[in-house]
Parts: structure tokens; sequence; C-alpha cells
């Protein structure tokens, strides 16, 4: 399988069979089978937003493939031009068509992390609505002009190292994957979080061949285009998607459930009544109640995590919940990654 070189700004970038491939990888790596075959390698990382599980899993994850992660303090220091052709006498430093073909000099892959929606209340963020958001302008920059290939440690629209994460987690706990029931379920959260991580996860259930089932209220509809690329994905892997306004009908006979929550996209812009909408429904929690009415399902969530918000205690620090092994599974998962796409040898 040979994807070295390629981006990897969505897991919509790599085949069925790719992302197959980096699963099983990243399964043998964890197994014990790692060698150095990132020596004399460089990963250049930059985060405009704080970050402890993706940071620490690609540092990590880099040192023990022989190579070196580089966490770039650019955060609230360092500012950056989009624009082509601008004239810059304000207040940016330097145009991401230097940075870019710069950092490509340097290193052999940029991974970028970049949202404005991931920490601040969504009140305080400036872009006013999704159509602009989903551009994704920062991380689509460093692909553009980039000579070397851009990882992507979360967007607003994706976090594709999550979903190969959750991915590998789930075919290490179930085994067969195909025919499975998978639900992606919302939960009540105080602030209104990006889509990033549920469209990802989607996405990686759908390339498992699973049964997913989507349970959000009313008015917490996904990106309806992504949504199509969703229900393609999951056709092509013999897997079914489908959505449910009802947490209880959705757990009926699940083998897995994953907790997420996600603004609502019809209020970007009018967080006040965004917020007045989300506030309806903090009966969004997952309870060990609501486990019963599973399969005996494996219970996910990507971390960090609101307690006795979006789930409960009992739930969180059950026999089923496989939070530590998924969070884990990160750093697994994004060695395959890097291993393959920085062109490491076989490992």
């Amino acid at each position: 399988m040979n994807i070295k070189g390629k981006n990897f700004y969505s897991s919509l970038d790599f085949s069925h069979k790719e992302i197959h491939y980096l699963i099983d990888l990243a399964i043998k790596l964890k197994s014990g089978k790692t060698k150095k075959s990132l020596s004399g390698k460089t990963l250049a990382m930059l985060f405009f937003n704080p970050s402890i599980r993706t940071r620490m899993s690609f540092i990590v994850g880099m040192q023990k493939l022989g190579g070196l992660a580089v966490d770039l303090p650019i955060k609230d220091n360092y500012s950056f031009e989009y624009e082509k052709g601008t004239v810059m006498d304000k207040g940016t430093i330097e145009h991401v068509k230097d940075a870019a073909r710069v950092l490509s000099r340097y290193c052999d892959a940029i991974a970028i992390r970049n949202s404005e929606l991931i920490t601040s209340s969504a009140q305080s963020v400036e872009v006013s609505n999704w159509e602009t958001l989903k551009k994704d302008k920062i991380i689509k920059s460093f692909m553009e002009y980039a000579a070397i290939p851009v990882i992507n440690m979360e967007s607003n629209v994706f976090h594709p190292c999550q979903g190969l994460g959750d991915a590998m987690t789930i075919k290490e706990k179930l085994g067969s994957t195909q025919g499975k029931k998978y639900v992606l379920t919302w939960g009540y959260h105080p602030k209104a979080l990006p889509m990033a991580t549920p469209n990802s996860q989607i996405l990686s259930a759908c390339d498992l061949g699973m049964d997913v089932v989507v349970a959000h209220p009313p008015g917490f509809e996904l990106d309806t285009a992504i949504v199509k690329k969703m229900a393609m994905r999951a056709k092509k892997s013999g897997g079914s998607l489908d959505f449910s306004y009802s947490m209880k009908d959705a757990f009926q006979k699940s083998s897995v459930v994953c907790a997420k929550s996600w603004g609502a996209l019809k209020y970007y812009g009018n967080w006040a009544k965004e917020k007045e909408m989300r506030d309806m429904f903090k009966n969004w929690i997952v309870t060990e109640e609501k486990m019963k009415m599973t399969d005996e399902a494996i219970f996910m969530h990507c971390l960090p995590v609101r307690r006795n918000v979006k789930v409960t205690d009992e739930v969180l620090d059950s026999k089923y919940s496989v939070i530590l092994d998924e969070a884990e599974n990160r750093m697994w998962a994004q060695m395959a990654l890097l291993s393959e796409i920085m062109g490491g040898g076989k490992i």
C-alpha cells in the first residue's frame, strides 16, 4: 500500500482499503512490532488550539518510530497572512506561502490543529457562519503551499486521526465489525462544540461496514453534503447509515455507543438562540440505564468529557467503557499513518 506523500485532511482522502491497511498496521504496532522506521525524519506541529492527547500522542509516537516531533509555539504570538496578493502592512507577520515552503525544507510532514470552536465559547468566535468555517482556511492554505504531507490534527470539519484511532479500537474490541450496530449519540454540553470529531467518527464506522445510527435532537442535523459522503462510504463498505431523534430507539441492539456533542448549524452566528435550543436537551445524557438497552455494547468517548453532564460516572468507569484504550490507540493509529505517509519504509 503506497500512500507516501499524501495529505490526511479527512479519511475521505484515502480509499477503503487504505484505511483498513492503516488500522491493521496500527494493531500490529501495538502488539510490539515497532521499528525505528522514521529515524532522521521530522514532524512540525502547529497547534492553534490547546491539546493534551493529540499533542502527546504525536510526540511520543514519533519518538517510538525514531523520529522527531517539533511543537512550534505559534498560538497567540505568531500571525499568518492567508489572502493572496495582499499588501501586508497590518498585523500579520508572515504569509502562509512562505511559512509552508520553509517548513517543507526543514521537515518531512506538517501537522496542524485549528478550529475556531474547539475551546472558546461560541459567542467569542468572530466568524459568524458555518459556510465560512467549513472552508478550513488555515489547514487548506498549508496544504496548498507545502511540498510535504499535511496532517489534520482537527479542523472545523474533520478530526481524521480521532476517527482512525476509534476504528482501531472498535476492531480491536469487536473483531469482526461487518453488520454490527454503531451508535453515535449527541450529548448535552454547555458550549457549542465543533462537529469535526463526530464527522470523522461516523466516517470511520462507515468504513468498518457497520450499521451506523446517529442519534441527535431535532435541529442538530449534520452538514448535508458531508452526510451524503458518509452514506456513500457506508454503501461501499456494505454497511448503512441512519438517523434517529431518540436515544432509546438508537441504543437497541447496538454493539458500540459513542457519545459526542456539537452545535446546531442553523444557528451559527446566533449563539444566544443556539444555546437556548441546546439547553432544551440536557436530558441527552448517557446513563447506565440506557446502556442496558444495548447488546452489551462498549462505550466510547474521545475525551475530554464533562462527567455527569454528557455521560455519568457509572458509564465512564464501567467495565464496558473503553475510553482509555481509545485514547491510547490514537497514538498507535497515528504512528501507522506517520510511518506510511512520511515514507519510513516497512515496519
